[in-house]
This record gives structure tokens, C-alpha cells and sequence, in this order.
């Protein structure tokens, strides 16, 4: 019988890292898979995660968990808008064998 696995946060699974974004009533945002707070004030948070940067934008923003061991971040506010920039892993890969294959069709 094959033996179950269980993963935490930024933990592998297949070959990718674990990263879930939660948004309840646009007045909480959960993340798993952080890395690091790059920087932070009440309008604006950008946080490294396993995927690239997650910059997270609103009003009266306040962090209520940062738990880095994990990967784990909380904060709570009025969101306005959560953008993510950077590409790694699987999207990284999709995008160069995409180019890879366009370039070889023109040649």
C-alpha cells in the first residue's frame, strides 16, 4: 500500500512549490508559501512567496500572523488589490518552452 504524504506550506508537491491565497469579504487575506515581507506599510505589503512576488494593496492594512517557519501571513483591511509579478517554476517553464517553440517555427 503506497505510504500518504503530507505537505505544509512552501513544501514541495509533484515538483511545485505549495502557495494558496484565501480572501474573505475583501477584509481578510490568508497566504501560504511566503518567503519573506519585502516591505509593508498600511496601503501597501509585498511579500516574497514561493511563486514571485505577491504585492497586496488597500486601506488600514495591519499583518496579523507572519510565521516565516511556515509560510504562513495574515493581514486584515479593506483589500483593494492583490497583484502578483514574477514568474517561477511551472509558469516560468511554460512561458520559455512557448517562446522556444515559436522561435523554432520562424527560423
Amino acid at each position: 500500500m503506497p505510504e500518504e504524504k503530507s505537505f505544509r506550506s512552501g513544501e514541495m508537491r509533484g515538483g511545485s512549490p505549495e502557495h494558496n491565497l484565501t480572501v474573505v469579504n475583501r477584509e481578510q487575506v490568508v497566504v501560504s508559501g511566503v518567503a519573506a515581507v519585502a516591505s509593508f506599510d498600511d496601503q501597501e505589503i509585498v511579500l516574497e512567496t514561493e511563486l514571485g512576488s505577491l504585492t497586496i494593496r488597500g486601506e488600514e492594512l495591519h499583518i496579523k500572523q507572519l510565521d516565516l517557519d511556515s509560510g504562513r501571513f495574515a493581514v486584515d483591511g479593506l483589500v483593494n488589490a492583490l497583484i502578483y509579478t514574477g514568474r517561477t517554476g511551472r509558469q516560468a517553464s511554460r512561458g520559455r518552452n512557448r517562446g522556444g517553440l515559436l522561435d523554432r517555427l520562424l527560423r
